[in-house]
């Protein structure tokens, strides 16, 4: 796949939304209502509490934005690409923004803890409001800090779109072990990637992965090159490219993992 690591390193999202728009990135867009599904299964089932989500892989806080605010992808790449962000510096950014994720917050609105690698993208998520609490660590190469473990613990629902391709078990066991095997998990995971080993850790963790036939558009491939790979690789997994990667994007998979009561 190209590398988009520039993107996920800049004091806030216009860039990202600027590379990204002409690919028709889309995958939080098709997330969306899957993950308020699952904050509102989760609220009837076990009522009493807000419904804690932890992103995994949050880069700007994209998701969260989604979640919690009456907004569309669309709306999102029409503000950070169009003129009412264009030449703001990054504090009058955020004081813009600030307003308006306020003017658009749900009334079921629920805390979102974000974790990525990249500080800048989770320090404008946190500034600008969309989490409640952010962490820049890879659990991939170090364990939780403390504080990150402690703000783990109360979650109820994780989520990730496309992170996949950078976090694996490693990630998920240090989630799961925080969160004590309570919290569902919803990932989005592109084809070919072998989901198999996080849901055999998950159910390590009593949590029973069903992953159904549907796939999702991602995003345009940037090139020739890029489709070519993804189209060998897509073969070399086994799996039929037609009306997929033949029509030219990423298919990503949904994978759910639940307590195996959950699923009842």
């Amino acid at each position: 796949m190209s590398s988009f690591d520039d993107i996920y390193d800049r004091p806030d999202p216009r860039a990202y939304f600027a590379r990204l728009a002409p690919l028709d990135y889309r995958i939080p867009h098709h997330a969306q209502p899957v993950f308020r599904a699952a904050v509102a299964e989760l609220a009837r089932r076990r009522p009493g509490g807000p419904v804690t989500v932890v992103d995994l892989c949050c880069s700007y806080g994209i998701n969260a934005a989604l979640l919690n605010h009456d907004l569309t992808l669309g709306d999102l790449y029409d503000r950070y690409t169009g003129p009412a962000t264009d030449g703001l510096s990054r504090e009058e950014l955020i004081a813009s923004d600030r307003e308006f994720y306020a003017s658009r917050r749900r009334p079921d609105a629920c805390p979102v803890v974000g974790v990525d690698v990249s500080p800048r993208a989770v320090a404008y998520a946190a500034d600008a409001g969309l989490l409640d609490a952010a962490f820049a660590e890879n659990l991939e190469t170090a364990p939780a800090s403390a504080a990150l473990a402690a703000a783990l613990a109360p979650a109820r629902l994780v989520t990730v779109t496309g992170g996949l391709s950078y976090i694996g078990p490693r990630t998920f066991d240090a989630v799961a072990t925080a969160c004590h095997g309570r919290a569902w998990v919803v990932a989005f995971a592109v084809r070919p990637v072998d989901y198999r080993p996080v849901a055999d850790v998950l159910r390590r963790h009593g949590l029973v992965t069903r992953t159904p036939e549907r796939t999702f558009p991602q995003r345009r491939f940037t090139g020739p090159e890029e489709r070519r790979n993804a189209l060998e690789r897509v073969g070399a997994a086994g799996l039929d490219p037609a009306g997929r990667e033949a029509e030219g994007y990423y298919h990503a998979v949904l994978h759910a993992s639940r307590p195996a009561p959950d699923w009842g």
